[in-house]
């Protein structure tokens, strides 16, 4: 069976049980997807399918993702990510098929896995979370500062890995072990406990989780 897809973040909410209780909760648009591609063990090495999530333009694809999309029996569209499967899995999909988010009704734990929010370059306190400098006791125009990064002599360079300031954020972020609330069947809404990566509407790839909780 296929335990993932691509979706859309819509943003967050919260729900309330029967007893009372309030869960946050992110809501994802989870699909409807379409198999493009199916990827053989014969001919590319490894077995998975190739999902399309999102209606695209015509005249926005370029000729030869027209042709690919043509082959696979699907309109353009705007993401296409590929999923691992088996053998007995990959038998029993083709091209063209649409793949919802009710595949997730028996999954109780995934992984969402998408691009964090882009802050730009940022200094060391926001980037790293340090406490900064006091601001007296003679401290001039560096209360938001680092601080020293190496030695002089020995050894006279400065360690890799250092925490500096740069770019913060905007980078692939996985957050594993989310529970599964509810899956809205005729909005096609995956609810899944606490916050996932990403900006609203922006994608998310949504996977049956492997590492279980310890």
């Amino acid at each position: 069976m296929l335990h993932g897809l691509i979706g859309r973040k819509v943003g967050m909410t919260q729900i309330f049980t029967e007893e009372g209780d309030v869960i946050p909760v992110t809501a994802i648009e989870a699909g409807p997807c379409w198999i493009v591609q199916k990827k053989t063990l014969e001919r590319d090495g490894y077995e998975a399918v190739q999902l399309g999530f999102g209606e695209k333009k015509l005249k926005r694809t370029t000729k030869p993702l027209q042709g690919h999309f043509r082959r696979g029996s699907v309109t353009p569209k705007r993401w296409l990510r590929e999923f691992r499967v088996d053998s007995s899995t990959l038998e029993t999909l083709e091209e063209g098929y649409e793949v919802t988010g009710d595949i997730f009704t028996e999954i109780q734990l995934v992984d969402v896995t998408g691009t964090s929010k882009g802050r730009g370059f940022s200094g060391v306190m926001k980037r790293h979370g340090f406490a900064g400098k006091p601001r007296t006791h003679g401290t001039h125009e560096s209360f938001r500062g680092g601080g020293a990064v190496g030695a002089g002599a020995d050894p006279g360079r400065i360690f890799k890995n250092t925490r500096m300031p740069g770019q913060y954020g905007n980078t692939q972020v996985t957050t594993r072990n989310l529970e599964v609330v509810r899956f809205v069947a005729d909005q096609n809404l995956l609810l899944i406990k606490g916050a996932v990566p990403g900006p609203n509407g922006g994608m998310v790839c949504v996977r049956a989780s492997k590492r279980q909780p310890r």
